[in-house]
């Protein structure tokens, strides 16, 4: 007769549970730093489409945080979503209904800085006022934050944050 004894199956068990514990923080580790290049990618491609609207409509495009996802939040809190909006009265909030809405972010923490809490295009794609950075971290995670650089000619970059900013990114609640 030809077979497994139990005590080979309880070798192997063993051995795939042991294989399981050393894989799973690294596999918890690429998946956090995966959810947070995805969201960086995710405000680079909304930010570009907000500024190409901006020169294609010939008007002034917004780029702000969102809560109720049809009006612009006066926070610098971007994980509960964000949105793109036309801004014919100057007023910093869409005219009408968003061009677009992002979703929110779950497990992630998303600042911009105090100052700047939105990007407000011009119709000759450029986006006047101070650069806009948005940071981008896992909670308590500062070694995996990224961020996003929107400078004055309206350009979106992905970039790494100085020490100081992804340490008060990961510690924000």
């Amino acid at each position: 007769m030809r077979g497994v004894t139990l005590v080979e199956q309880v070798a192997t068990v063993l051995i795939l549970a042991t294989l399981t514990c050393v894989a799973a923080p690294s596999l918890a580790g690429l998946v956090r730093r995966n959810r947070t290049q995805a969201a960086q990618m995710d405000m680079m491609e909304a930010l570009g489409y907000a500024r190409g609207e901006a020169v294609l409509r010939r008007t002034r495009v917004l780029f702000c945080p969102t809560r109720d996802r049809l009006r612009c939040s006066n926070s610098n809190r971007w994980e509960s979503g964000w949105l793109v909006g036309i801004d014919r009265n100057r007023d910093n909030q869409p005219d009408g209904p968003p061009l677009r809405v992002g979703e929110g972010y779950t497990q992630l923490v998303i600042r911009s800085s105090r100052a700047r809490r939105h990007v407000t295009f011009l119709p000759d794609g450029s986006a006047g006022g101070s650069n806009l950075t948005l940071i981008l971290c896992p909670p308590g995670r500062a070694q995996t934050a990224l961020g996003v650089v929107v400078a004055n000619s309206g350009r979106p970059r992905g970039s790494r944050p100085t020490a100081r900013q992804a340490v008060d990114c990961a510690a924000a609640r």
